[in-house]
């Protein structure tokens, strides 16, 4: 499978060689091929954000390398504009960037920027909308700012896949949003990925979201890559986590608290649901039995 981002030695140091220097990058390693959802996770001030500043030139590599669908970063001639068209980047809090006045201008404004017509304009919105689930003609001649904070997230993501980006970047995606506003918008992240085949790479705090969306994660702290792997791999290693002040989901942890029982149960759970099955299992229940009583 082909490596789609890749980030080698990779170091960054804001405001070097003043009294403020403060070093973000001390060296991190990062492959993603194509088609892969993977989540950076690391505690506050672990570089996160300074790293996926890199994959759409925001940043340019002071040392080590930073390839992008064979785009070198580093490269002085590199199309940046290109490189932005494919390289989506969905800031936390995105709603705090919508400007124009009606929806279907707001989402239009890159499409038009890149000097596509309007039929191919209009083309590109009206498939974006749909992608976040809102009904292009009962929004796009909507109030930008009339709308749920919920709604102008969407409105803010339409944007972005309204270029029809290899790569989506998302930082912390479900900042600010209530439950169930949350999970439709995993929802929304998945389907995506699973029929638009968009890369996706996700920044997080929330153990719940990496462990239901991500095929890779990898651990950030203090500016180096200490831990790479899949979520089960990741997640089995709640000490190491911890003592990087970082978390599992809560499934998993209910199944480390079962096994430090004597319980012998897999303690590479996930989900909720995952959990349910192994519980039952142990405990020798009828899964959804319930008690028998009536």
């Amino acid at each position: 499978m082909r490596t789609i981002v890749k980030v080698q030695d990779l170091h960054h140091t804001y405001l070097p060689g003043t009294p403020f220097e403060a070093i973000s990058l001390r060296g991190v390693d990062v492959d993603v091929v194509e088609g892969q959802i993977v989540a950076l996770i690391g505690p506050t001030g672990s570089g996160k954000s300074t790293l996926i500043q890199h994959f759409n030139a925001l940043i340019r590599p002071q040392r080590g390398k930073v390839i992008i669908d064979g785009h070198d970063l580093s490269n002085g001639n590199l199309d940046v504009k290109a490189l932005r068209r494919d390289v989506g980047m969905v800031f936390q809090t995105p709603e705090q960037q919508l400007f124009e006045q009606y929806v279907g201008d707001d989402i239009a404004f890159g499409p038009r920027n890149f000097g596509f017509d309007g039929t191919e304009v209009r083309r590109r919105v009206r498939k974006a909308m749909e992608m976040v689930g809102l009904g292009f003609e009962e929004f796009k001649d909507r109030l930008t700012f009339s709308l749920s904070g919920g709604e102008m997230r969407k409105v803010a993501i339409a944007g972005v896949l309204a270029l029809e980006p290899k790569i989506l970047i998302f930082d912390e995606p479900t900042c600010g949003l209530d439950p169930g506003t949350s999970r439709e918008f995993l929802c929304r992240i998945r389907e995506l990925h699973d029929n638009q085949g968009v890369t996706i790479i996700l920044v997080s705090h929330n153990m719940e979201d990496v462990a239901q969306l991500a095929d890779r994660i990898y651990v950030l702290v203090d500016g180096e890559t200490v831990l790479d792997g899949t979520p089960r791999q990741i997640f089995s290693q709640p000490q190491s986590l911890r003592g990087y002040d970082l978390d599992v989901p809560q499934a998993t942890q209910v199944m480390h608290g079962l096994r430090s029982r004597g319980r012998e149960v897999r303690s590479d759970i996930l989900t909720v649901c995952e959990a349910e099955e192994e519980i039952c299992r142990c405990f020798g229940f009828a899964e959804g039995g319930g008690t028998g009583v009536t």
